[in-house]
């Protein structure tokens, strides 16, 4: 039966519906989800084994959630999904602030509508996507904001003194009656404010202005929080943690797949440019292994924690590198290249709190440390480890990329066309040779990705010098360019 169709109490009534409260419809809806298989939180990577379990379980257990996490981790993502678990349509007395329960009526507003009307009474109907309100807790947030205060211009539209109860204004709290609401970033809430919450979370009537108003609110509450937050900003009372059900931990991805499972899904490329630009899969991955290096680079505020938003903006900056080129020298498609993650580095230092010694090397420096990190970690999966420190009877599998440098020099501009970029690297011939050694499956299309990462790894090394100048790199003999710089 379309119960939209029905449009009065009475009518309602006679068709059978029961309302439910909003835990037991989101419990009933998980239950019903999980028995067909399915999830309620798809698109929600490297949580299925941690976060989605306990916060599946905190549902089925009817509890207030408290999502405890560092920036970046998906928090405000996963209170937003659990719209999906609830019902499509609900009703409620037309015309009330707070959606009234027909059968259960909170208001003054809607209990003289029913006590005027009974089974007339006029009913709405309202769909789950407007079912979710959320508030950013900052310090300017009142206890009027949240939970209500007397309306002077009320009073004097409907002639009534401040005594009279209908001269109450309800907050967002109120207002969001029977559906789902989340406070972003509690311990940016005041200390007094948090006190406001007490009685709406554990017995359900409110005070405003010295009215105690007893609204038994339905409400399935979410609240996200930085650990961070605990000590530079503020804290969640006591009090308050206490009536909460469940705290949930959230984390960062694990590995670097599932990292690019994220960054893939939620970067904002559109059809031109994925036509445009090709990303070697080594590209992709060395993206994000930027962002596992400054979470635990010496440079980097660990309690501040690195976004799961850098490494996206990074990969979207890297393919705008890419197509900014190809659109300079008008070559259509083009292909990403290691020197394109200097187009990255605005995404990584407006995303990273630096300690005090990184301050002092600067964020852009910093940067170019956290790339050059990443690149040594990925040549190692896929190449011989260089040694700091070599015996005079161990064979050098670089020796002669080495060689060759000694007698030659390499330019690689930003802005060559590809056909350029590949004949100068094809010139340094013993890359092909290391290739065809450890890495022969590599495709054409990734084989000169590969080339540009052994150089970069021997610069790291310090086996090659790599200079930057405006239009691109150079790479040359270390001992040379020592000795011309002398």
């Amino acid at each position: 039966m379309n119960y939209q169709d029905i449009t009065t109490l009475g009518a309602l009534r006679n068709a059978g519906y029961q309302t439910k409260p909003i835990k037991e419809e989101l419990r009933d809806n998980l239950r019903r989800k999980m028995a067909e298989g399915g999830s309620a939180f798809e698109g929600i990577w490297g949580f299925e084994n941690t976060v989605i379990p306990e916060l599946e379980r905190a549902i089925l257990s009817r509890h207030n959630i408290n999502l405890l996490g560092l920036r970046g981790q998906a928090k405000t993502r996963l209170a937003r999904m659990m719209v999906q678990l609830l019902d499509e349509w609900i009703p409620y007395v037309s015309g009330s602030e707070i959606h009234d329960d027909p059968f259960h009526p909170l208001s003054r507003y809607a209990r003289e509508l029913v006590a005027e009307h009974g089974d007339n009474t006029p009913i709405t109907w309202l769909h789950c996507s407007e079912r979710f309100y959320e508030k950013l807790a900052t310090p300017d947030v009142t206890v009027a904001d949240l939970i209500g205060d007397i309306d002077p211009i009320k009073a004097a539209h409907l002639k009534l003194s401040y005594a009279d109860d209908r001269v109450l204004h309800f907050g967002m709290i109120p207002r969001a009656n029977r559906c789902i609401f989340v406070i972003n970033e509690l311990p940016d809430l005041q200390a007094r404010i948090q006190v406001a919450l007490f009685n709406i979370l554990q017995e359900g009537d409110i005070q405003m202005r010295g009215f105690k108003v007893r609204l038994n609110l339905d409400i399935q509450f979410v609240f996200t929080a930085n650990p961070e937050d605990y000590t530079n900003r503020g804290s969640i009372v006591t009090p308050l943690k206490d009536r909460i059900g469940s705290q949930i931990l959230t984390h960062y991805p694990e590995t670097v797949q599932v990292a690019r499972q994220i960054t893939e899904q939620e970067a904002r490329l559109n059809n031109e440019q994925l036509e445009t630009v090709y990303v070697p899969s080594l590209a992709k991955d060395l993206i994000e292994q930027i962002g596992f290096e400054a979470r635990k680079s010496e440079f980097v505020d660990a309690k501040s924690g690195v976004s799961a938003r850098m490494s996206i903006s990074a990969f979207e900056n890297l393919v705008s590198t890419a197509e900014r080129r190809s659109l300079r020298n008008g070559s259509g498609r083009t292909t990403v290249r290691l020197s394109d993650f200097m187009g990255v580095i605005p995404a990584i230092t407006g995303k990273v709190e630096l300690v005090y010694e990184g301050e002092q090397e600067g964020a852009a420096i910093v940067a170019e440390h956290l790339i050059g990190d990443a690149v040594k970690t990925i040549f190692e999966i896929y190449f011989p480890k260089i040694s700091k420190l070599e015996k005079a009877s161990d064979k050098n599998p670089y020796q002669e990329l080495v060689d060759w440098f000694a007698e030659n020099e390499l330019e690689l501009m930003d802005e060559d066309d590809d056909a350029h970029y590949h004949e100068q690297l094809d010139n340094v011939w013993p890359l092909a040779q290391l290739m065809k050694k450890y890495q022969p499956k590599v495709s054409d299309t990734d084989k000169y990705f590969v080339y540009e990462l052994i150089l970069w790894a021997l610069t790291e090394y310090k086996k090659l010098a790599k200079r930057r100048f405006a239009e691109g790199f150079q790479f040359k003999d270390l001992l040379g360019d020592y000795m011309k710089r002398l």
